[in-house]
């Protein structure tokens, strides 16, 4: 592939990459592992820090959105902003930024403030994932490329599973705000390998005259409002809300004014272009499951622990991480395995295990613990490797190497998209299905009925009798309902990942086999 930098003084890499260099690799490895780990890493303690910064359950869900849907903003955006600063100034800006809206993150005392955070945290930790491949391309020579791109997969995969766990450690040991204090050590470290392993760059700001402007306001209008609708439509009661009203129609604004720099910028912010490619076409909607089953498994497993096993965050991080554990084990191997395998049996093979896994986990009852979700997790890992691994390889193969970057961009935007619209449909979901289940429940709970009668008088003697005894086993009683109804709740939830992973399968078939040991680089 080509490997000429588009930023500034590069010299083609010799044949064994130098210190500097993978010094550079390291830094691209550390600030996407760090970019990844954010997302999740609040989820374990989401119940703490909801309770901290006064949210509900389904408005703490934006500190997880936010920053997903920030995320899913500037990743297309980092190619143009790599030219226009050079990439080691650009990331160093990124890294700076990323550490003062960490602390604002750790400081906030209210939902607001951490939202604001959590939208800084995603656009600057968003702009080091994709460029953690650029590193790896201009850096490392074609011999050495495949050892970059296993130690990429590793961030990317094992971010999302670690963030939790960590972030649940230290929620228990310390508190929940050293879950992002911890970003100042490791971007000072970030900081010192991007000044020694990556050369200095020219700004290009020309490019600022010739930006896609209307992409860049329209995508951000349009994912922005699509989001905040998906997530609050049915806490506003959807269309009968003027506030659903006004989002949805900037939502359309931005998608319109996003489609016109398809057609007036000379470089469209993102090339929409390339899903006219049936086989990328099909390649970014199984991205977007990918991302949905991804962030959504890590979101709702340490939910389902906390309010039904009574886990602690570490606890729940703990569970959350066993899908890692396959990551860890497979990643030697993912350069051999993409030379050996045939790329649509392992991206039908890795969807079907994220299918199975979510079968698995929608079969839980109010007794259901950590222990319940193990073969899932380590069935969820595997699928979720192979899942990745190829469909990125699929996503570069399906354009032309000139239309790399682009593919790699729109990739990466769709995985974020599908966690991000993901996480709001569950939120509603959840609350939606949990109404309804308990409704249920407690009209099917007939007074005339000798069992639910036996256990009304067995709790009112529990609880003294009289007419206070009597109040007490509604309470109780009602308590049961509803938790059950929560846990009908969680299963459908992990039904609707099984159902929408299946359907996409099929798409595999639109795939192409990679030549015999190609292994593709993408880069902005």
């Amino acid at each position: 592939m080509d490997s000429q930098s588009q930023g500034g003084d590069y010299m083609p890499p010799q044949e064994k990459a130098d210190i500097s260099a993978w010094m550079g690799v390291a830094a691209g490895a550390l600030g996407s592992l760090m970019a990844t780990l954010d997302i999740s890493i609040v989820n374990a303690s989401l119940p703490t820090i909801q309770g901290e910064i006064g949210a509900s359950t389904s408005e703490g869900t934006w500190v997880a959105t936010a920053y997903l849907v920030a995320e899913i903003i500037v990743i297309p955006l980092t190619g143009w902003l790599e030219r226009v600063f050079g990439l080691r100034r650009f990331l160093l800006i990124a890294a700076i930024l990323f550490t003062g809206f960490s602390i604002m993150c750790g400081l906030a005392d209210n939902l607001g403030t951490m939202i604001i955070g959590r939208v800084g945290q995603g656009f600057t930790g968003g702009a080091m994932i994709p460029t953690a491949m650029t590193i790896i391309a201009t850096r490392l020579p074609p011999s050495q490329q495949p050892i970059g791109t296993a130690i990429f997969g590793a961030t990317v995969i094992l971010g999302p599973v670690l963030g939790p766990l960590l972030g649940g450690w230290l929620t228990e040991n310390l508190s929940w705000h050293y879950a992002f204090f911890i970003n100042v050590p490791v971007s000072i470290l970030l900081i010192a390998l991007l000044i020694f392993g990556l050369p200095n760059d020219k700004m290009n700001l020309d490019e600022l005259k010739s930006a896609d402007w209307l992409g860049i306001i329209g995508m951000s209008l349009g994912l922005g409002g699509l989001t905040i609708v998906l997530e609050d439509g049915h806490k506003e009661q959807w269309f009968e809300s003027a506030l659903i009203w006004q989002l949805t129609i900037l939502t359309i604004i931005g998608f319109a004014l996003m489609a016109l720099g398809q057609f007036y910028a000379k470089k469209p912010v993102i090339k929409l272009a390339l899903l006219r490619n049936r086989e990328f076409a099909a390649v970014s909607m199984m991205a977007l499951i990918l991302g949905g089953v991804l962030y959504g498994t890590s979101y709702i497993i340490p939910q389902f622990l906390a309010a039904i096993a009574d886990y602690n965050a570490l606890q729940a991080g703990q569970v959350v991480f066993l899908a890692g554990v396959p990551s860890l084990l497979m990643m030697p191997f993912v350069p051999f395995l993409i030379r050996s395998l045939d790329l649509r049996l392992a991206v039908a093979l890795g969807f079907g295990m994220l299918a199975f896994s979510s079968f698995w986990d929608a079969a839980l009852t109010a007794q259901s613990t950590g222990p319940d979700f193990t073969e899932s997790q380590l069935m969820r890992g595997v699928g979720q490797i192979l899942g990745f691994m190829f469909l990125n390889q699929a996503a570069i193969s399906a354009v032309k190497m000139e239309d790399a970057g682009d593919a790699a961009g729109l990739f990466n935007a769709a995985r974020n998209l599908g966690g991000s619209v993901t996480l709001a449909l569950l939120a509603t979901l959840q609350d939606t299905r949990w109404q309804f289940h308990r409704w249920n429940l407690h009209a099917n709970l007939q007074q005339n009925d000798a069992a639910a009668q036996n256990w009304l008088s067995s709790l009112t003697q529990q609880f003294g009798g009289g007419e206070e005894g009597l109040t007490a086993a509604y309470h109780m009683i009602d308590a049961a309902i509803s938790r059950d109804a929560l846990v009908m709740a969680f299963n459908d939830e992990f039904w609707l990942m099984t159902v929408g992973t299946l359907l996409i399968i099929p798409l595999v078939l639109f795939l192409k086999p990679l030549p015999k040991g190609q292994i593709n680089m993408a880069m902005h």
